[in-house]
């Protein structure tokens, strides 16, 4: 799992679902905890199961990416509302055009926070793992759409 180095975590809490919950500089992250791939080259369709502390639309994974190891931004699945009482929870989408053995990673961005939480790294081939990533890396891809336009709950 991507943990924080000892002297940056803040604070520790248990969610209402159980879940430890890892407070980091401030801020709370949302984990991606696993990938599933279905489909065809440059068409896939990937089922992302997120651990996030969603507290409803003040706090809430509002969305996942497919990004490259160079930063550049493949695919964006917003999600529309909060999932407070579904912890973890799986939301597909696609298609993402990529080929079979291209490096991806996956991570979700949390509102607010940003991103921060386990990211997921692999290839279609062969599979996707925990990977220690930086928060602030490729941090730009924030402000790139899709973006949210609201929080149905």
């Amino acid at each position: 799992m991507n943990q924080p180095e000892p002297n940056e975590i803040d604070s520790f809490e248990e969610s209402d679902q159980g879940t430890v919950i890892a407070q980091v500089s401030g801020s709370i992250a949302a984990d991606v905890i696993s990938v599933q791939v279905a489909g065809d080259p440059n068409a896939y369709r990937f089922s992302v199961e997120i651990s996030s502390p969603d507290e409803g639309c003040e706090q809430y994974a509002d969305w996942w990416e497919v990004f490259t190891e160079d930063g550049e931004l493949v695919y964006r699945r917003i999600l529309a509302h909060s999932h407070v009482n579904e912890q973890p929870f799986v939301r597909s989408g696609g298609p993402v055009g990529i080929g079979p053995d291209t490096v991806v990673l996956i991570r979700a961005h949390m509102h607010p926070g940003g991103y921060g939480g386990t990211v997921m790294r692999g290839t279609v081939n062969g599979g996707f793992e925990t990977e220690e990533l930086d928060a602030d890396f490729a941090a730009e891809l924030e402000n790139e759409p899709p973006q949210p336009t609201g929080c149905a709950f």
